[in-house]
């Protein structure tokens, strides 16, 4: 009888081996009729030093091999922000993909966590990929709808395989979806009509980007400070956000609110970019830009999602606030319905947090996806 092939972890170094790195989902879900294959290019940037999230941060990664057959792969990071923000020795793990087989998630998270101990963390948690910030959390339900932007997808027995590791939650969070000609609920009309008037509403504009991102940042770290797990986004952040904002988003899916010539709520919306790359295997070239341009501006995705949103603390938990919200989530999803958007996805939101859950609840929208933080002492 045949030995199997030893299983070895290797540190992702050079270009064959970020090529491997990201080859990987596409192979492992080949099968998956509701996986969505990533831009590749779009993916070398996030592990690229000219992500400005590694000013804050630094991650190492590692390939695992049985003979040449790539099997699995992963990350782990230290976010020297959230550090500061918490006063926690807290590292991550992220970009988990693995063959379904127990010795290697095994081996990836070994490998993951001693190095986490030797940067001095005292606890690791994830996924993320590779901050809370951006697409985080491991779909645990909801696997018969693909991913929205910016959302992520796995296969079902990634959970397993992490509580065999010792991993137990640490948070979910919930993905909604809404048709867009929803209404909104009697109560909250009488709501909406005792406060419009104290509130002006306008989109993004592009001629002051400058001026508009730096107040969609001041307006969003405002509003998520204290809340789990929250780093704010720095400058250069937001900057690089705005540019993709330029290039993909109606100005009418970016809305601020302003309250005596104050912003004070915030929201942006971003058409569904994976169902303009479906298909493309990932690769833009010979003939994908073309298609992406043509489904994106042409076509207009169908779908869409709320990825940021907003209210000043001092206007939550109060009446206005409440009118806050639902305005500019009635100004975004009237613009998507003028781009022929039929679905919207509100994601992530917290699941212990109920009084966002019941606005978007009240709207007739339905929790279709359920997305899991684990977390595991050093």
């Amino acid at each position: 009888m045949n030995k199997a092939p030893d299983l070895r972890i290797e540190p992702l170094q050079g270009k064959v081996a970020m090529r491997e790195f990201w080859s990987l989902p596409q192979r492992l879900y080949r099968d998956d009729p509701h996986a969505v294959a990533s831009l590749l290019a779009e993916r070398h940037e996030l592990l690229s030093p000219r992500n400005p999230l590694f000013e804050h941060a630094f991650y190492q990664g590692w390939l695992a091999y049985r003979g040449n057959e790539l099997v699995g792969r992963i990350t782990a990071q230290v976010d020297r922000l959230y550090e500061q923000t918490h006063g926690e020795r807290v590292g991550y793990f992220g970009l988990l993909e693995a063959q379904d087989d127990p010795a290697v998630f095994a081996a990836l998270l070994a490998r993951a966590e001693g190095w986490l101990r030797e940067q001095g963390m005292t606890e690791v948690r994830g996924p993320f990929n590779l901050s809370i910030n951006e697409e985080c959390g491991l779909l645990v339900d909801g696997f018969d709808a693909p991913p929205m932007v910016m959302m992520g997808h796995a296969l079902p027995y990634y959970a397993a395989r992490l509580v065999e590791q010792g991993y137990v939650k640490a948070k979910d969070l919930l993905a909604y979806i809404v048709d867009t000609d929803f209404q909104f609920p009697l109560a909250a009309q009488r709501v909406l009509e005792r406060e419009r008037g104290k509130v002006q509403l306008r989109p993004i504009d592009y001629k002051n980007m400058g001026r508009d991102i730096e107040i969609l940042r001041d307006i969003f770290n405002d509003a998520w400070l204290g809340n789990w797990g929250f780093v704010p986004f720095t400058e250069a952040e937001f900057k690089a956000l705005g540019s993709m904002l330029r290039w993909l988003v109606d100005p009418a899916f970016v809305q601020i609110a302003e309250v005596d010539g104050e912003p004070v709520a915030m929201l942006a919306m971003l058409p569904n970019i994976n169902e303009a790359i479906a298909g493309l295997n990932g690769r833009l070239l010979p003939f994908g830009w073309a298609k992406l341009l043509w489904r994106l501006k042409v076509r207009h995705p169908k779908t869409v999602r709320v990825a940021l949103m907003g209210v000043r603390q001092r206007h939550q938990r109060t009446r206005l606030g409440t009118a806050l919200a639902m305005l500019v989530i009635d100004a975004a999803r009237k613009a998507a319905v003028r781009r022929g958007a039929t679905r919207a996805e509100m994601s992530w939101i917290l699941d212990d947090n109920r009084g966002m859950r019941n606005i978007i609840e009240s709207l007739g929208s339905r929790c279709y996806k359920r997305y899991r933080v684990y977390t595991k002492p050093l």
